[in-house]
């Protein structure tokens, strides 16, 4: 069997490597060497250092969450002592759903060294029920979560000047 001989840029050393394929109908494919990072897009001032009951959480998540006219899915990020590092606006739906998927909620998590984490959305019908949707998918993220070591501890519904926690409701 024959072998060809491909060229790879090295992007760290300028430098060029030969890499070999066992068959010459194969062509080679170039692969992206990326790195991550979070960016910061702002700040918000909060009064309270450490998230100790949903009520504590609530007021960030009407902070965030208020006037909005479509249903918005927020992340809060906390550290070991529950204290918030970073927040993340995962979704933003419409009037009457928002599309929510495990990758996207943990990828801020993971990249802020999350602990654990608190999930905030609005109803902008100003119900804070939860729907059989909302619990669903809670469960599924609770489900990732204990998979990934980054616990989600409630998940807040915000309404017109109420909310629900589906923790202090028994579903966490």
């Amino acid at each position: 069997m024959s072998k060809s001989v491909y060229c790879v840029d090295k992007i760290d050393e300028g430098k060029k490597e030969m890499i070999t394929a066992e068959n010459k109908n194969t062509p080679a494919k170039r692969i992206n060497i990326v790195s991550i990072k979070m960016v910061r897009e702002a700040t918000i001032l909060y009064n309270i250092r450490k998230i100790t009951s949903p009520a504590d959480a609530v007021e960030l998540g009407k902070k965030i969450l208020e006037n909005s006219d479509r249903e918005h899915l927020w992340l809060l990020c906390l550290d070991t002592k529950n204290q918030p590092v970073a927040l993340n606006e995962v979704s933003v739906g419409s009037l009457s759903c928002s599309i929510v998927h495990p990758r996207e909620v943990f990828k801020a998590a993971i990249l802020s060294n999350a602990a654990s984490i608190i999930l905030f959305h609005n109803h902008p019908s100003g119900d804070p029920s939860a729907s059989n949707e909302d619990i669903k998918i809670t469960t599924r993220l609770k489900e990732c979560g204990e998979i990934l070591g980054v616990p989600l501890i409630d998940h807040i519904i915000i309404g017109n000047e109420k909310y629900c926690s589906l923790k202090e409701k028994g579903i966490l």
